[in-house]
């Protein structure tokens, strides 16, 4: 099953457009996990036990187990390896933003889908196709590439305006036309610029596209949906982390964490059925 069919089946079967991000920061762990062993991939899982049939995507963010270093990444293993084994028709697509030349990005391709077994991965545009062909190339597997991004600094580049068109729309139609061969890419628009996001839809009416910045970001979710979605109400995988994630930071914080994850689910939801 290709990454394409894999949302498909997964967002029909749910009933959601929903994506949580496993941003599992150490520091912000319920003080009753972050002492035991694994803490990281404990906390992870009892938020997918908690939210498993409500969402259509989980993203892990590297950083946030990168930074410790080799248990980090051990966790974020485990962590992988369990939705595999437990839950493997939710799409994992892990947030790792990869971008480099040559062999270099032969190993982070293996270390994405290979070791972590991930459905897909973000990565830049900047070095151009050449440089991203060995993701690409994994047919079964989704290359979600930035576009318009949801930080406060993002227009500095991707606005910028040749021949008349801003350097995001330049890189949706550069995707669009000759980089998905392999029909497996998808596109990172920002909930926070609802206007763009709009546009890059007409630009990629048949894409995935990766919306973060709802919740904690401050997304209007509305705009978003009615910006983002497909003419089918689909294709629209729509970010949460850490207001869901974080929602509590006691022992219920996963009971907390599913009441988030169902309102912003019933909301999404909500607006698809008016839009569709």
């Amino acid at each position: 099953m290709t990454f394409y069919q894999k949302l498909s089946a997964i967002t029909k079967k749910q009933n959601s457009l929903l994506c949580v991000g496993l941003d599992s920061d150490f520091q912000k762990l319920p003080a009753h996990i972050k002492h035991q062993k694994n803490p990281q991939f404990l906390f992870n899982k009892a938020i997918i036990e908690a939210t498993h049939d409500l969402v259509c995507v989980y993203k892990p963010n590297t950083a946030f187990y990168e930074v410790r270093g080799a248990e980090g990444i051990e966790e974020l293993y485990k962590t992988c390896q369990y939705l595999r084994k437990h839950y493997p028709e939710i799409v994992l697509i892990i947030d790792a933003k990869r971008a480099d030349i040559g062999n270099t990005n032969n190993g982070y391709a293996s270390f994405v889908f290979d070791y972590l077994g991930a459905d897909a991965v973000t990565l830049h545009p900047y070095l151009g196709q050449e440089a991203i062909q060995p993701f690409l190339d994994r047919k079964d597997k989704g290359s979600i590439i930035l576009c318009r991004t949801s930080n406060k600094g993002a227009g500095e580049f991707q606005d910028l305006v040749i021949n008349n068109k801003p350097l995001y729309q330049i890189i949706a139609r550069q995707i669009v036309k000759k980089w998905n061969t392999n029909g497996n890419c998808g596109l990172v628009a920002g909930a926070n610029y609802p206007q763009e996001l709009k546009k890059i839809r007409k630009i990629a009416p048949d894409l995935p596209l990766l919306i973060p910045g709802i919740g904690a970001q401050g997304g209007d979710i509305e705009k978003t949906v009615k910006a983002g979605i497909d003419k089918n109400g689909g294709n629209a995988i729509i970010n949460a982390s850490r207001s869901i994630i974080f929602a509590g930071n006691g022992k219920d914080f996963a009971k907390k964490a599913r009441i988030e994850a169902e309102k912003l689910r019933d909301q999404i939801n909500l607006v698809r059925k008016v839009t569709k």
